[in-house]
């Protein structure tokens, strides 16, 4: 395994300074957002690293020669829209851009891009399904193509009103996982798994690695908090950033020392990836990088 972090939490560093911090902070990796140029839509979004709508052949070897001379790898390149969206001006071009990025993959020397499936929050699983079969079967195959594995992560996306009652990512359960993996039959098709999503849940974040270990391609280091007391006044219906907090690995609910284990345990040997969405270190340059440094110390113990 090697540890990183999501390049989204340094988007006012450029490519290079993001690649010269992992570096300098013995980090071996790290997730490139690929963004499509222009205003984000929400908070961790619209972070543009590497601009696949430019990437020249002068580019993908500034990028390659950055990773060579940093001795830091890029694990993936991450865009995170919804693609299932009931407005077509919103997906159309969502799925133009994913497009994009799985093309430029190979290009960089990469396997691994990560997203969401997406969703229309106001409708059931069921009747998601044909609309996810429709984008997401053609999607596999221009993967399978270029020799590219997608990894869903598994976030709900459902944390305020505009999200509720369904959340915007469909691909949050073992029960949905089995499902689509039946329906779209692919070793190009799997996950970006981030153990924080269960506990968000109420589910135990250690249960789904055995199974589905040929299907994590990537892993998100992120923990949350539960807020006891507020979620015994409002209830878990209500919605969850009234009752819970994103917190870094060791800061929250979950019991690293026993999720690593079980993650060697069934053969995991990819990317690590430190995901920071949490602000009691500040929202300063400063404090963000505190955060990942903060992060590294309490999971580098796991890592040779």
């Amino acid at each position: 395994m090697k540890l990183g972090f999501v390049s989204a939490i340094l988007h006012d560093l450029s490519l290079t300074d993001v690649m010269s911090f992992a570096s300098h902070e013995g980090f071996s990796t790290v997730e490139i957002c690929s963004w499509p140029l222009g205003k984000a839509d929400r908070k961790y979004a619209g972070v543009t690293h590497v601009n696949v709508d430019e990437l020249t052949r002068a580019g993908v070897l500034g990028i390659v020669n950055l990773c060579q001379d940093t001795g830091v790898e890029i694990s993936a390149l991450g865009y995170y829209p919804n693609m299932l969206h009931p407005d077509p001006a919103v997906t159309r071009p969502a799925i133009a851009h994913f497009k994009k990025v799985i093309k430029a993959a190979p290009k960089l020397g990469l396997k691994n891009v990560n997203g969401f499936v997406g969703r229309d929050w106001t409708k059931t699983v069921d009747e998601n399904w044909p609309q996810f079969l429709k984008v997401w079967r053609p999607l596999i195959k221009l993967a399978e193509d270029h020799g590219v594995k997608i990894g869903i992560e598994n976030c709900p996306m459902s944390f305020t009103r505009d999200e509720w009652p369904g959340g915007k990512n469909l691909f949050t359960t073992p029960a949905i996982w089995r499902r689509a993996f039946n329906d779209i039959d692919s070793p190009n098709f799997g996950l970006n798994y981030d153990p924080s999503h269960f506990v968000l849940q109420d589910m135990d974040p250690l249960s789904p690695l055995k199974e589905f270990a040929s299907k994590i391609f990537h892993l998100h280091a992120k923990d949350v908090k539960i807020d006891r007391a507020a979620l015994n006044e409002v209830g878990r219906f209500d919605f969850p950033l009234r009752w819970h907090q994103p917190r870094l690995p060791g800061y929250g609910e979950i019991y690293w020392p026993a999720f690593m284990a079980e993650l060697m345990r069934v053969g995991y040997d990819g990317p690590v990836c430190i995901e920071v969405e949490d602000d009691t270190f500040g929202k300063t340059l400063e404090g963000r990088m505190s955060a990942l440094k903060v992060a590294r110390n309490v999971l580098s113990p796991f890592f040779a």
